[in-house]
């Protein structure tokens, strides 16, 4: 059994003020020859197939496309919602999308055993169960109980996603004894685990309530395929629970990452886990240094661009010096070269920390809990009152992301 295991596609995302279009395009175009290419059974999506609640029509038109060309190539095809999507957009067209071997499990669903799912390989015969899990909202699998404190809301929200997993491993156990034993048991997730390594443009998901989710609580599955986190990366060093990350950098901190989705092989049990790297279809580039040392790097960079096709660049300027015409020093310097620069930083030195302030952040650059904590720091309360309010700040932010999802 074959399974290609990617996430975090972020179908419409729009990177200040750029879109992703032609990116997504071509990493969906090069995940088509990739299932031809290995003979592919099936193809998982663990979730942030969309980047909001609601898409741009282009970016469900690449996922419609996407999804009859899979079903035209023979491989099946399971998507997961992850905390970015829609559980009503993605349920939408559940029905329609399953004529075309393809099922989708947009959030927990009322009867846990429609989240297990029998892989079939291009033969028709079974491959693997799989215990297809989305991302767990926490109104999915707990009730809110009156004066619960943050820590055992925290442990509540742990066991509850602990219990969901064990049970439909349970399932899936009893299943594969119907069909005879044999079949490996593969689970998916959409959650941030103890230990992994974020980047700057994962969205913390469990706001106040659930930090990372313990390795050791997930059930002893052959392979276990996670998304949410953008940096491929084995959890805890065990070959078998993978984060296979985003196809492309969502952020500057993920340009220079080598982005892949991940070639899964079962039979009784895991086989081998191949990674794939995704070619990059936008230079992306994050450049640091004094103006004096710039010239020299975006020399470097204007060679991975294009007139038609520029470099996109953050750069980050290392001076104590305040400089009031940045914007039109680095316009001189970039005049000629296919680069475009996204996002101008200063970074401050030692000799003048008072001025971190006068870095001239924009809310592009920040998530909404650092804007509130730079707000608490311009007030005079103490640290109880600080947390108190960090956490009815937190309570919030979950409300409202719960609800654009």
């Amino acid at each position: 059994m074959r399974l290609l295991h990617t996430s975090d596609w972020h179908l419409g995302q729009h990177f200040m003020g750029k879109t992703r279009q032609a990116e997504h395009q071509a990493f969906l175009a090069w995940l088509l020859e990739q299932v031809r290419e290995h003979e592919v059974d099936a193809v998982l999506v663990a979730g942030d197939i969309f980047d909001t609640g609601a898409p741009p029509i282009y970016a469900r038109e690449l996922y419609n496309h996407f999804v009859v060309e899979l079903w035209q190539s023979g491989a099946e095809l399971v998507v997961l919602g992850g905390n970015h999507d829609s559980v009503a957009m993605l349920g939408e067209s559940k029905t329609l999308l399953a004529e075309l071997h393809t099922r989708v499990i947009p959030g927990v669903l009322a009867d846990p055993e429609e989240q297990l799912l029998v892989l079939h390989r291009r033969d028709g015969t079974p491959g693997a169960l799989l215990c297809a899990i989305p991302f767990i909202r926490p109104r999915e699998v707990l009730q809110s109980q009156a004066g619960q404190s943050a820590q055992d809301k925290q442990q509540s929200l742990q066991q509850a996603i602990q219990q969901h997993y064990q049970q439909l491993f349970a399932l899936a156990e009893a299943r594969r004894e119907a069909l005879g034993g044999g079949l490996p048991i593969v689970a998916t997730g959409h959650l941030t685990t103890v230990g992994a390594s974020a980047s700057e443009s994962v969205r913390e998901i469990y706001v106040g309530s659930l930090e990372a989710f313990p390795t050791n609580a997930f059930p002893p599955a052959a392979y276990i395929a996670l998304g949410h986190i953008h940096r491929p990366q084995q959890v805890g060093g065990l070959e078998h629970i993978r984060y296979c990350g985003s196809p492309i950098p969502l952020a500057f901190d993920e340009a220079r990452q080598d982005k892949q989705v991940l070639l899964v092989e079962l039979d009784a049990g895991l086989r081998s886990v191949t990674p794939l790297l995704v070619p990059r279809a936008q230079a992306l580039l994050s450049l640091r240094g004094t103006l004096a040392e710039l010239p020299a790097q975006l020399a470097e960079a204007a060679q991975l661009g294009t007139p038609e096709q520029p470099a996109w660049l953050e750069v980050l300027i290392s001076s104590d010096d305040y400089l009031s015409d940045l914007q039109a020093r680095l316009n001189a310097l970039c005049e000629g070269l296919p680069v475009e620069v996204l996002r101008i930083r200063r970074e401050r030195g030692g000799a003048q920390p008072g001025l971190f302030a006068e870095a001239r952040e924009t809310l592009d650059e920040l998530q909404p809990e650092e804007v509130f904590v730079q707000r608490l720091a311009a007030e005079s309360l103490d640290e109880p009152q600080q947390r108190q309010l960090q956490g009815l700040y937190r309570a919030v932010l979950a409300e409202l992301q719960e609800g654009d999802a």
